[in-house]
Formats: structure tokens, sequence, C-alpha cells
């Protein structure tokens, strides 16, 4: 139940579970952890309670309350900390509708099923995006940073470099790239081993399968440049001070989108002249059914934009599902043996989207790696007009983030929501259908990710080129260390074990 702005009577996300399990390798991401000074002291600051904005006259909503947080900080640095954490402690204390303030600006978290409903459904048409603010200067105009209308005629010519079609040339053409890469991970010598930092190895393989199927291009030597442009623009998004100083990440990121702008306009006159099959040709010779095209302007947005969000999120997923096949060997031998079903049967040839569809239990483990650790945790929406969410009352011009990944760890729509659990989403559970908006590590409605598919079976080729070639565990007592920005990233690098597999 409800009483004014607190929630009383809520039960604990972490259930059910004997104590020798309570301290699973999620429970951080349900609880906020207290077992590090950073922790301890972040938890001691005070609570400064905030009223967002009195309800009109008349009116039958309610005021949105919360926690303002540090002066002009907020309650950024838990964010960064804790991530879903974070967020489920608010949904804890105050329920499906708050606001906190972040580097100056009043925000409100909407969570749980119901409140994002209204948003993503029934008031929609109240929200437009709300990326602007973190990342706006960095990836202007790409295509989540569009609305309405624009961004229905942009998504209709951007669905023309994402056939099928496209999809399967680019899946034949990463295949082999992907397992030549992977081989090189460890010396083969036997049952040689050697420790990897997973997620920045990840993130350079990832960039050259974007070079690749994103631009038709090998990145080469310009893959520390670019990849360094990439980071600086994403990490600009949570930077403090928010203007151009020398030595600071505001700046870093402004740079850096001028080193992609450059890149990429550089590459334009002869991707228009003629046609090929990667994605930054598509949008070049795209065309709506009404003849809509791109103007150059556009395209460099798109493919600035696209290539961010190609190897960023693939990254932290592939890793995520790393992680959690370390974790659990034995789901690590059941996805090894179906991908050298697959092998045997396609004789060593490059699969095709029909066989990646197939891997049903690497799918059952990547649908859970994004339950667990979606790579974009929430979507960011702005009040286009005065509003009401939840009953809330909302004035225009307000930021709203929708706080999607505590709808994947709330226990009414997921058994034991703390537990790594593949079969949740087996045709005979199928937790994920408890509700329509319980699992959405691609987003809702019309800004849904336009790359989930190729997204997915990137993400696919790379754990089967790894589990093909090695074997890794990962001890239980090691806990990855999320750290939060625009996108979580691994704050040790991940490294991990990696073992050949003998012949």
């Amino acid at each position: 139940m409800v009483a004014g702005d607190r929630v009383v009577g809520r039960k604990s996300s972490v259930r059910g579970h004997s104590d020798d399990t309570a301290d699973t390798e999620n429970t951080a991401l349900i609880d906020i952890p207290h077992d590090h000074l950073i922790d301890r002291a972040l938890g001691l600051l005070p609570e400064r309670h905030h009223v967002l904005a009195t309800p009109p006259p008349g009116s039958a909503t309610t005021a949105v309350h919360g926690d303002a947080g540090l002066p002009y900080l907020g309650r950024a640095l838990q964010y960064m900390r804790w991530g879903p954490a974070e967020m489920m402690g608010r949904y804890r204390t105050y329920g499906p509708v708050s606001m906190s303030t972040s580097l100056g600006i009043d925000r409100v978290l909407v969570a749980g099923p119901e409140a994002l409903d209204e948003v993503l459904g029934r008031r929609r048409r109240d929200f437009g995006q709300g990326w602007d603010y973190f990342i706006g200067p960095f990836f202007r105009r790409g295509l989540l940073l569009l609305e309405f209308d624009e961004h229905k005629f942009h998504r209709r010519i951007m669905q023309q470099a994402f056939t099928r079609e496209r999809l399967e040339a680019h899946l034949a053409a990463l295949t082999p790239a992907v397992r030549a890469s992977i081989e090189r991970w460890v010396p083969k010598d036997g049952s040689a081993e050697r420790t990897v930092r997973l997620y920045p190895t990840i993130k350079d393989l990832t960039l050259d399968i974007a070079g690749e199927s994103f631009m038709g291009v090998d990145v080469g030597s310009r893959r520390r440049e670019l990849i360094n442009a990439f980071v600086d623009c994403t990490h600009a998004g949570l930077a403090i001070i928010r203007h151009s100083v020398p030595g600071g990440n505001w700046r870093s990121g402004l740079r850096g989108r001028k080193v992609l702008e450059d890149y990429f306009r550089s590459m334009l006159p002869e991707k228009r002249r003629a046609e090929s099959p990667d994605f930054f040709s598509g949008l070049c010779h795209a065309r709506s059914e009404d003849g809509g095209v791109f103007g150059d302007a556009d395209v460099v947005n798109h493919m600035i934009f696209l290539i961010m969000a190609a190897h960023d999120t693939t990254t932290t997923t592939a890793t995520a599902v790393a992680y959690y096949l370390g974790k659990h060997p034995e789901w690590q031998e059941r996805v090894r043996a179906e991908v050298l079903a697959l092998d045997a049967e396609i004789d060593g040839g490059a699969p095709t989207i029909t066989d990646l569809e197939r891997l049903h239990e690497l799918d059952l483990v990547v649908k859970e790696s994004l339950r667990l650790m979606p790579p974009v945790p929430g979507l960011a929406r702005r009040a286009v007009r005065d509003t009401e969410i939840a009953g809330h009352y909302i004035p225009a011009g307000t930021s709203v983030d929708l706080a999607y990944q505590v709808n994947h760890l709330l226990p009414e729509l997921w058994t034991h929501p703390e537990l790594f659990d593949p079969e949740r989403f087996s045709a005979e559970r199928h937790e994920d259908k408890s509700h329509r908006l319980a699992w959405l590590p691609f987003g809702a409605g019309a800004h849904k990710c336009i790359g989930m598919h190729f997204g997915t079976f990137e993400v696919k080729t790379v754990i089967a080129a790894l589990v093909r070639s090695y074997t890794w565990q990962i001890p239980q007592s090691y806990r990855m260390p999320w750290g939060f920005t625009t996108i979580p990233f691994p704050r040790d690098g991940a490294p991990m074990l990696l073992r050949r597999r003998s012949a």
C-alpha cells in the first residue's frame, strides 16, 4: 500500500532464498551494498526531502516527492556507484514515481510495469525523447534523439539498411573474422591459458566488426583513436562539469565528436558513388516508399550514433554473458555442446541467421544476461506538456527517467529475481510474459532498438567462438564490479582466465 509519498509494507526484492544463497552474484544489483568504504560513506549522506512541483488548483493529482541529494550533484554519485540497486532503493522508498536532482536538474524516476505503461503506452504522446541532456552534444540527431513524426520518417528510411537480407550478408562476413580474432587471444599450445581483460578486448573486437559491417572498412591503425573518441563521447554525458574546460570530460567528448565527424565525412563521397553491402552505404542509398532520402549531415549523425550503439552495447552484453557462463559452468557446457553440434551439422561453415536462432540454450543465457544487466538500463523522456504519471503531477519540461531495469528485478514479475536462471525464459515458464513490460532490454514502442536483431546475432557469434575455443571458470567469491555511466561497464575490465580446449 502507498501512504502519501512513501511505500509501506513493500516486500523485499530479494526473497525466498536460504542463507547459503543469500549472497548471490546479483545481490548488489538489487540491494545497496555496504561492504566498501565508498558504499558506507554514500549511505551516510542525509536525505534532503524535496517536492517537484505543486499540482495546479483543482487537480486530482498529487505532487512527486523524493530526495534531492547533494547540492548540484543530487544522487548522481549513488547511481554511478550502485546503478540498479539505487533505482530499486528509490522504488522501495517512494513507490513507482519519485524525484531527485542530478547535476542541478530535477528528474523524475518512473519504475514498475504500470507506471512505465502510462509513459510508453497510454500517455506516450505527452513525452518526447529526453536523451539530449546526456548525449545530445555528442550524438546529436542520432535516431534515438529524434521524436514523433521526424523520428518516424528517419526510422522508415533507416529500416532499409536493416533488412534480413542485409543482416545475412553481414553475419556471413563477421563470423570468420570473429573466430579468427578470438582464436588469437590465447597461444595455440595445447592446454595453454591466459588471463584476458575481457571488456576492453571485446570492445576492440566489436569496433572491428562495426568497421566491417557498418562502414565496410578496416579501422586498422585508427582503432584506438576511434575507440577513445566513442568512449569520450559516452562518458561525457555524466560529466560533473558540463562546460568545455581544459582536462574536463565534456571537452573530451566534444573533441571526440569532432574526430568522428571528420572520419565519417571523409568517406562520404566514396559511399555515395557506389552501393556496397555495409550499413554506411545502405544509409547513403536508402529510399523510403515515398522517396525520402538522407542528406550528408543525416548520414554522418546516424553513423556516429549507430557505431556507438553497435559496439558499446554489444560489448557490455557479451561481457555479461561470458561472466555468467564463467559463474555457472553447467550452463557453459550446455551452450558449448549446442554450438559444437551445430558446427558438426553445418560442417564448420558460417552459420546463417536461422542457425543462430536455433541455438536455444545460448538464447536463454543471452536473455537472462540482458535481464540482469541490460546495456542501457533505462530510457530518458521529457514531458512536452503538463501531464501525470500514476496520479502524480508532471509539469511540462520535466526530465523523466524510465527505470525499466527495476521491472527486470521485481519478485512479483520474476521467480527469485536475484538468481541467474535462464530457464525462466523457456517455453514452459515464460516469466518474461508476466507483463508486457516485464522484460524490455531493447526499449519499447516507437524507439525500440532498430539494431536489436543484429546486436543479438553478434553477441551469439562472439560467445559461440568463445565456448568453441576456451573454457573458463570464475571463482564464486568474485563479483563483477559494475560501474554505471550512460552504459554499464566492469570497473576492473573483467579479467578472465581462458584455457584453450583440447581438440
